[in-house]
């Protein structure tokens, strides 16, 4: 499996911006399909973007669409989330996913936590108002 370490979070006011790193260790994370999920106090995780292992394939909540943008960068086993014009209901931990499986499966099962087999520890993403 491969180990991923999430950064970059941090308390913001509303309308400002962070940018979120994971970095990968163990395997090349160029053979990962990623997903970046969050989960605010008392609720569950939830999907926030997608990449496929090329980059070629992005999705987006449409909570989050226009406002954050997910990217990576095989040669340095990064991907990150830039989220811009936070707004308080972003407030949450941010974690970072990794899935080995089928492209295939992962375009029509990549909202689904049960589809990431590797996980990050979180990074706490607090927006205030």
């Amino acid at each position: 499996q491969v180990q991923l370490v999430e950064s970059g979070g941090g308390l913001v006011q509303a309308g400002g911006s962070l940018r979120l790193s994971c970095v990968a260790s163990g395997r090349t994370l160029g053979s990962y399909a990623m997903g970046w999920f969050r989960q605010a106090p008392g609720k569950e995780r939830e999907f926030v973007a997608g990449i496929s292992r090329g980059g070629s394939s992005i999705y987006y909540a449409d909570s989050v669409k226009g406002r954050f943008t997910i990217s990576r960068d095989n040669a340095k086993n990064t991907v990150a989330l830039q989220m811009n014009s936070l707004k308080p209901e972003d407030t949450a931990v941010y974690y970072c996913a990794a899935d080995g499986g089928d492209f295939y499966i992962w375009s029509r099962t990549y909202r689904d936590l049960r589809t990431y087999d590797s996980w990050g520890q979180g990074t706490q993403v607090t927006v205030s108002s």
